[in-house]
């Protein structure tokens, strides 16, 4: 079934769009959800008008969402988790969990549909993305760690990577590969004369 687009809906298009969408979808979600109407010839009629007013709209939502995706865009989540050998959760971290920690974290009232992602179920680092508007939609940075163990930051990494060169151990280390060069490569010999040489230079 084809449907204009009322509001802007995620993934799909924005106000004023005409789409094509499976009939379920279109009847059991967008239209009682008022995100949409069927594409009649009198609907298409609006479509110019619906999609004037969606932009002047979405101008003001973005600016004055702005600040809040500038506060995500710096949130690191972490969750201490139950998790097999293999790193597989006990469990998992849900988008109401990541919700309710940016809440807590930010002050910012996030539902759990704004979070772009399924359920967290394995250990290690995520990006996860938050829908604030069609166009503002910051990632935030999620680690899920063994419970028990030390969280893994990339702080530590980093440091790790820019540690400075201790200069004793590039000299030991240059000195070491001399040392095994030399003994690989043994100094050359002078050759002998051959005998047939030293008998023509004797007559």
């Amino acid at each position: 079934m084809k449907v204009l687009l009322l509001q802007d809906v995620y993934k799909l298009g924005r106000a004023g769009d005409v789409k094509k969408v499976a009939n379920g979808y279109g009847r059991n979600y967008l239209i009682p959800q008022g995100l949409a109407v069927l594409a009649t010839p009198g609907a298409l009629k609006q479509a110019e008008r619906i999609r004037a007013r969606a932009e002047e709209q979405r101008a003001i939502l973005n600016k004055e969402m702005g600040a809040v995706a500038e506060k995500l865009a710096d949130v690191v989540l972490t969750f201490p988790m139950r998790a097999s050998q293999t790193g597989k959760l006990y469990g998992s971290v849900t988008t109401q969990m990541l919700a309710d920690a940016i809440s807590e974290k930010t002050g910012v009232e996030i539902s759990r549909r704004q979070i772009d992602t399924q359920p967290l179920r394995m250990l290690g680092e995520y990006e996860v993305n938050v829908r604030l508007t069609v166009d503002l939609i910051p990632s935030i940075k999620v680690i899920v760690y063994r419970e028990g163990e030390a969280i893994p930051t990339l702080e530590d990494e980093e440091a790790e990577e820019s540690a400075p060169i201790d200069e004793e151990t590039v000299v030991e280390a240059a000195e070491e590969a001399t040392s095994e060069a030399g003994e690989e490569i043994p100094a050359e010999e002078p050759e002998a004369a051959a005998p047939a040489e030293e008998e023509a230079e004797a007559e």
